[in-house]
């Protein structure tokens, strides 16, 4: 008889399943990473439009974006779990409306990597899985200890995220990224406790940071590097040769894609410092 499993999700509901979950609907491109990284990606039974058909799945049904699911297409899989990523109004919505229709939704909050790492534990317990949870656990904290082992010591280099252009958008404190740059050996050149900051160029001028990251991705689909933008010349990354384009699944999605990120920095930061 197949075990009963049951967590508390990030806004504190109970997650009840009668046994473990084989047909999931991860609404985020992080929880499709997870799963897979678990072993378990055949328990998928659909994806956002911002996630790609897996190879061997290519006709997978597609049941909206993350934030706005089409609920008659999540009910038409017969999911017996949702997944879904805290964040905007939106998306939580949505999970609301799911758990009204009778499906099990759990939604997480990640932030940092313990976090990450707690959300991770979760799910292997959802999937009835929680040793192939806390082995995935162990490889990314390794990895980490091992970049963290070799962060020169001395003062941080100032590094600023540019999550969109134009109207310049910034990451802040307790956000992904600021976890990420910290890993990594840098120091968020935004103070603010805000996931997103909305800057001016005169602030980040004033900031002057070492390093500048400017995403590509959704979010950015334009990004140019700071170097080819004249109004930042006087940057003391740009001037450096310290200004880079990443991309913004790795660093702004949390998921053991992050882990990924830490590394990419880290070499980048010791490039930069050599």
């Amino acid at each position: 008889m197949a075990q009963a499993a049951a967590v508390n999700d990030d806004l504190g509901s109970e997650i009840r399943l009668a046994a473990p979950a084989r047909r999931i609907v991860p609404l985020y491109g992080a929880f499709v990473e997870i799963l897979t990284d678990l072993g378990q990606s055949d328990r998928i039974t659909a994806r956002t439009e911002a996630d790609p058909a897996p190879a061997d799945r290519p006709d997978m049904p597609v049941i909206g974006t993350h934030m706005r699911p089409n609920l008659e297409r999540v009910l038409a899989v017969k999911p017996d779990l949702v997944l879904q990523m805290d964040g905007r109004g939106e998306a939580r919505e949505s999970a609301q409306q799911l758990a009204a229709l009778g499906v099990p939704v759990a939604v997480f909050a990640v932030s940092d990597f313990p976090e990450l790492f707690e959300t991770i534990r979760r799910i292997g317990i959802l999937t009835g899985d929680p040793i192939a949870a806390q082995a995935l656990t162990s490889r990314l904290q390794a990895r980490l200890a091992a970049v963290a082992a070799a962060i020169p010591a001395g003062e941080r280099p100032t590094v600023f995220f540019e999550a969109r252009s134009g109207s310049l958008l910034a990451a802040g404190q307790g956000s992904m990224v600021d976890a990420v740059i910290t890993a990594a050996g840098g120091k968020n050149a935004v103070a603010a406790g805000k996931k997103l900051v909305r800057l001016s160029d005169e602030e980040l001028l004033r900031l002057a940071p070492a390093v500048c990251l400017t995403q590509r991705g959704p979010m950015n689909p334009e990004a140019r590097s700071m170097a080819d933008r004249p109004e930042y010349a006087t940057l003391p990354c740009v001037q450096n040769g310290r200004a880079f384009v990443v991309d913004e699944a790795r660093f702004s999605r949390p998921g053991p894609g992050s882990v990924d990120a830490v590394e990419e920095l880290a070499r980048l930061l010791k490039a930069g410092a050599s």
